[in-house]
This record gives C-alpha cells, sequence and structure tokens, in this order.
C-alpha cells in the first residue's frame, strides 16, 4: 500500500451510499487517505435526503455531483469498496476489495437515511483504524 493509502466507494448512482461513505472517510481521516467514490450508472444528482442528513452531522456535499466508475479509479487506488454494484467493479490483483451490505437510501426520506447514515459512519471509523493504525 502506498504511503498514503487511497480507497475507492462505488455504488450504483453514486448519490448516497458512495457519497456519503466518500465525505466521512475525507472529514474523519483529515487529509491522511485520498478518497474517491464513483457509480456504475451515476445518477444526475445526489439524493437530496443524504445531503439533509450529512450537513445534521456537519458534512456539506451539496456541491458534490456523481460520477462515473472508471478503470483507471480503480487502478489508483488501494482499496476498493463496493456497495450494491455487483460486478460491474473491475478486479485488479494487488487491491484490497470489500463489499458492504447497507439498504439503498434512493426513494427514501432523512428519517429513513439517518441509520444508514449512522453505520456509514461506524464502518469508516473502523476502516481508518485499519488504515492508519498510529492515528
Amino acid at each position: 500500500m502506498s504511503p498514503k493509502p487511497s480507497v475507492l466507494f462505488v455504488c450504483v448512482h453514486n448519490a448516497g451510499r458512495s457519497q456519503m461513505a466518500a465525505a466521512y472517510l475525507t472529514s474523519l481521516s483529515n487529509g491522511a487517505i485520498e478518497v474517491r467514490s464513483a457509480g456504475s450508472a451515476p445518477a444526475g444528482s445526489v439524493n437530496p435526503a443524504v445531503v439533509a442528513v450529512l450537513k445534521e452531522d456537519g458534512i456539506d456535499i451539496a456541491a458534490e455531483v456523481p460520477k462515473v466508475l472508471t478503470v483507471e479509479a480503480v487502478q489508483a487506488s488501494d482499496v476498493v469498496i463496493t456497495m450494491g454494484c455487483g460486478d460491474a467493479c473491475p478486479i485488479f490483483p494487488g487491491k484490497r476489495y470489500e463489499d458492504w451490505k447497507l439498504e439503498d437510501p434512493a426513494g427514501q426520506g432523512p428519517d429513513s437515511v439517518r441509520p444508514i447514515r449512522d453505520e456509514i459512519r461506524g464502518r469508516i471509523e473502523q476502516l481508518i483504524a485499519e488504515l492508519l493504525p498510529t492515528s
């Protein structure tokens, strides 16, 4: 793994789960981890309920836009975390892959998205402890 680890979060639309995970990893690692997110079939915009519940936790992703998954993004990442995108994510040797089983916030309001947000935050805190053991 490179001196500054890099993580790619991938979900189908890059509008909910992967955006929340990327936002928490960026915020909680204080820039010590390079963070990317993408979707196998990106939506036109980030889920407004996701934007709202992250703002409740002090994170503003209103300016984020869903991005398409590229082979280059996977190759440039040490860790690839998928969230419901199935086989759409290419596999390369030497990468660490994880598949997080998380409910999809698509079409749900803030009350339903908050538990997903909280689960993602907990997983991100664990991931940071694994990638930056001295922090």
